[in-house]
C-alpha cells in the first residue's frame, strides 16, 4: 500500500471522469476520489460519462463494465478513438473475465476488482499517476532542453540526469524485473570496464548505456513483455526490435548519441551470430562487448518463471566455455574477474511484487472458464519442481462430457465443468487445482491423496461420471496422464 500523501503527490494536480450506475457506490468513490484529484467529474452511465468526456478534458477515465445504455468497454472504445492516448481504467468483478482481451485490445491494461478495497484502488491510481506525471515531464523535454541548452551548461546536466531516471522509471513502470535487470548491466558493465582500465569518461557512458539499454521495450505490447514463460518464436521475433527501437530512440537526441551506438550493440556476437546486424569481431565496439558479457551474466544468474538461476561459479564457466563464439576471448579474462566478485542477489525473481502484476501474471495462468489454474501453470509448476519436495496429485476424468457438451452445447458445458471445479475446490481448499485436455482436472497438494470417489449432485442424470486416480508429481506427470501409465489402485 502506497502512503495517502505520495499518492496526493502526483494526483492533486490531476482530473478524472468517475462512471458507475450504481448510485451508492458511485456517491462514495467520488467523495473518495474528491480528496485526491483536483477535479473529479462523476457519470452514471456509459452514455451520460461519454457526453461528459466530450466536454472537457480527464488524465484519467474510471469506469464500471456492465452498465446501461454503454457499458464500459464500448464507452472507453469510443473514448480511445477520441484520444487514443487516454488512460482508462476499469472496474471488474472476479466473474467479468470474459472483458478482459476486450480491454487489453483497447490499451487498458490496469484495472480495480469489485468489491472495491480502497489500497487496491490506491495502488492503482498512484501507479497511472505517477506514470502520468512522467509523461507529462517526458512531452515537455525537447523544447526545454533547447531553452537549457541556450541558458547554461549546468542546468543541461542536471536535466541529462533527471532525464536518464524518467526513462529509467518508464521501463521499469511497466515491467519491475526490467527494471531491476537494467540497473544490473548498468553496474556489471561499469565494473567490467573499470577491470579493463578504461577511461572514466568511458566507464560512465557504458553505465548510462546500461541503463537505458532495454528502453526500447516501452513499444514490446504486455502481452510478450510480461508474458512469465518462454516466447514463441514469433514472440522472440518482435522482442528482438527493442534494441532497434532503443536506438532509434535515443540516437535522436544529440546528448544520447554516444549511448545509442552502445546500446544498439547488445544482442550482438562475436562470432556474427546476434542481432540486429550480425556484426562480428572486431566490427563491434569495445564498450558494445563488454555489455554483450554483463546482460548474458545477468540472464544467466537471475531466476525466471521457466528457468532457475545459475550460480555465480557457474556462470563463470559458461562465459568462459562461450569465449570466441559469444564473447571477445580478449575480454572475457577481465569479465571474469569483474564478476566473480558480484554477489547475486538470490531474491531476484520475474514474479509478481504487487497486486497488479499478480492480476497480469493471473491472467496468463487462469482459466477464464472455471476460474482454476491451466495447463501452462500447470508445465511451469513441473519444470520448476524442488528435489525436497514431494507433491502428490489426484487427476479427475470427466468421462463421457464430450457427448454431453455435442447434446446440450459448448454453454452449457463450461458451467458443468466451472461447477466442478468449485465443488472440489470447497471439497479440497489447501490444493492447488489446474485444468487440463480441457475436461481434465489435477489436484496438486503436499498432504496424502487417498483414492477419492467423486459423484457431484450435478452430475446426476447427466450421464456423466468421474474416474480419479492418485499419483506422486513428478516432471513427466502430463505424460504419465496422457499415456495412462499410473496404477488405478495405487496409494501415494
Amino acid at each position: 500500500m502506497h502512503d495517502v500523501a505520495l499518492l496526493i503527490k502526483y494526483t492533486q494536480s490531476l482530473s478524472v471522469l468517475y462512471v458507475e450506475d450504481e448510485n451508492e457506490l458511485n456517491e462514495s468513490v467520488s467523495k473518495y476520489l474528491n480528496k485526491l484529484f483536483k477535479r473529479v467529474e462523476s457519470a452514471y452511465n456509459g452514455e451520460e460519462g461519454l457526453e461528459k468526456y466530450k466536454l472537457g478534458e480527464f488524465d484519467i477515465v474510471i469506469t464500471d463494465i456492465n452498465m446501461p445504455k454503454i457499458n464500459g468497454i464500448e464507452m472507453a472504445e469510443e473514448i480511445k478513438e477520441i484520444n487514443p492516448k487516454q488512460e482508462v481504467i476499469i472496474i471488474s468483478a472476479h466473474t467479468q473475465t470474459d472483458y478482459f482481451l476486450d480491454a487489453i485490445r483497447l490499451g487498458i491494461s490496469d484495472y480495480i476488482l469489485k468489491p472495491i478495497i480502497y489500497e487496491q484502488m490506491n495502488d492503482v491510481l498512484y501507479k497511472k499517476s505517477r506514470a502520468i506525471q512522467m509523461r507529462k515531464e517526458n512531452d515537455g523535454f525537447h523544447e526545454n532542453l533547447k531553452r537549457l541548452v541556450e541558458e547554461q551548461t549546468q542546468s543541461i546536466k542536471e536535466n541529462y540526469e533527471l532525464t536518464i531516471n524518467a526513462m529509467i522509471d518508464l521501463v521499469e513502470s511497466r515491467d519491475t524485473y526490467t527494471g531491476g535487470h537494467s540497473q544490473r548491466v548498468a553496474s556489471y558493465s561499469k565494473a567490467i570496464a573499470q577491470e579493463m582500465k578504461l577511461s572514466e569518461e568511458e566507464c560512465e557512458l557504458i553505465f548510462r548505456a546500461g541503463m537505458l539499454h532495454d528502453v526500447g521495450k516501452v513499444t514490446t505490447p504486455d502481452a510478450i513483455l510480461l508474458k512469465p514463460g518462454q516466447l514463441s518464436a514469433r514472440e522472440y521475433a518482435l522482442i528482438q526490435n527493442h534494441v532497434t527501437v532503443s536506438y532509434n530512440l535515443l540516437s535522436k537526441i544529440p546528448m544520447y548519441a554516444k549511448l545509442a551506438e552502445v546500446v544498439i550493440l547488445h544482442h550482438e556476437r562475436y562470432d556474427g551470430n546476434g542481432y540486429p546486424n550480425g556484426l562480428k569481431g572486431d566490427e563491434i565496439s569495445v564498450l558494445g562487448k563488454i555489455m554483450i558479457i554483463a546482460d548474458s551474466f545477468d540472464a544467466m544468474t537471475t531466476s525466471r518463471i521457466y528457468k532457475g538461476r545459475m550460480t555465480n561459479e557457474e556462470a563463470m564457466v559458461e562465459i568462459q566455455d562461450k569465449s570466441g563464439a559469444q564473447f571477445d576471448p580478449e575480454i572475457v579474462p577481465f569479465a571474469r574477474k569483474a564478476l566473480s566478485r558480484v554477489v547475486i542477489n538470490q531474491n531476484i525473481t520475474q514474479l509478481p511484487i504487487n497486486s497488479i502484476e499478480n492480476e497480469r501474471f493471473a491472467y496468463f495462468f487462469n482459466d477464464l472458464v472455471t476460474d482454476t489454474y491451466n495447463q501452462g501453470y500447470l508445465n511451469l509448476f513441473l519444470q520448476s519442481l524442488p528435489d525436497d519436495d514431494r507433491y502428490n496429485a489426484c487427476v479427475y476424468f470427466l468421462r463421457n462430457f464430450s457427448q454431453y457438451n455435442k447434446k446440450f452445447g459448448w454453454e452449457k458445458g463450461n458451467v458443468l465443468l466451472k461447477s466442478f471445479a468449485e465443488y472440489v475446490s470447497k471439497k479440497h481448499p489447501d490444493s492447488l487445482l489446474f485444468r487440463v485436455h480441457g475436461d481434465d482436472f489435477v489436484r496438486i497438494t503436499k498432504e496424502r491423496i487417498d483414492e477419492e470417489r467423486l459423484q457431484p449432485p450435478f452430475l446426476e442424470g447427466a450421464g456423466i461420471y468421474v474416474e480419479s486416480h492418485s499419483l506422486v508429481v513428478e516432471d513427466d506427470l502430463m505424460d504419465k496422464i496422457r499415456a495412462k501409465e499410473y496404477d488405478p489402485f495405487h496409494r501415494v
